[in-house]
């Protein structure tokens, strides 16, 4: 049987790309998965689903990460029906290819609301409770929250942004048994990369190079079923 056979898991962003396949993964380990994500087509009743089990149907919240009142209507329905989550995986996120005298002061906000006031508005909701009863919390980040490349001016600081909280909140939970671990993958074919058409670029990987989805969906799984005495902090995964 599956380690997470039973478990409760809630993985942002969703709906497509990395976000979707974590989810479709973990549902396949077992694990009850809440999705949320802006494009959600309803919020499921999570109340009748905790009371039938609910592993045969999709679990789906409508939530955009990056608005707080939206992030607390959220974890109000889940803490109060289904309780804190057993793994929560934070995917959603924004991309935007740039270099810095192209990118405008509103899209270098967007990418922060995104990629890290969402993920603190997710993690600060929901890891007080999961921290309580244990648990683990898997982080997407991107080869780019390591290494700086042109073009990445509001991207990148979003990202290492990203890692410098995971590292804090690594520090602050410290002995609390909640685990914390930075999943780092490098150039990953999702429909973020189609109004860019990598292919046509020479700066830029080929899509048939990349990673897929189920590549960082077998990592994640990877990083949530190892045993109590082995802690997966950081996982960097990288095309060949």
């Amino acid at each position: 049987m599956s380690a997470l056979a039973g478990k409760v898991a809630l993985v942002t962003g969703a709906s497509r790309g990395i976000g979707a396949a974590v989810a479709d993964a973990l549902e396949a380990a077992g694990a009850l998965a809440v999705r949320i994500s802006r494009t959600a087509a309803g919020d499921t009743p999570l109340a009748a689903i905790r009371r039938s089990g609910g592993a045969d149907r999709r679990i789906e919240l409508r939530c955009d990460v990056s608005l707080e009142h939206e992030v607390h209507r959220v974890a109000e329905t889940m803490l109060g029906t289904v309780g804190a989550p057993d793994l929560l995986v934070h995917s959603a996120g924004a991309f935007l290819l740039k270099p810095l005298e192209s990118t405008s002061a509103e899209e270098f906000r967007r990418q922060l609301d995104v990629n890290l006031t969402g993920a603190f508005l997710v993690l600060r909701a929901f890891v007080p409770a999961m921290a309580k009863r244990g648990g683990h919390v898997i982080t997407i980040g991107s080869i780019a929250d390591h290494v700086a490349f042109p073009g990445n001016a509001a991207y990148g600081a979003s990202k290492h942004g990203l890692r410098g909280l995971h590292e804090v909140l690594r520090a602050e939970y410290e002995g609390s048994g909640l685990r914390f671990t930075l999943l780092s993958p490098g150039a990953t074919d999702t429909s973020l990369w189609d109004p860019i058409d990598p292919d046509r670029r020479d700066d830029l990987p080929d899509r048939a190079g990349m990673l897929q989805a189920s590549d960082v969906a077998e990592a994640v799984l990877f990083a949530a079923t190892r045993s109590r005495r082995a802690h997966v902090e950081l996982l960097r995964l990288m095309p060949r």
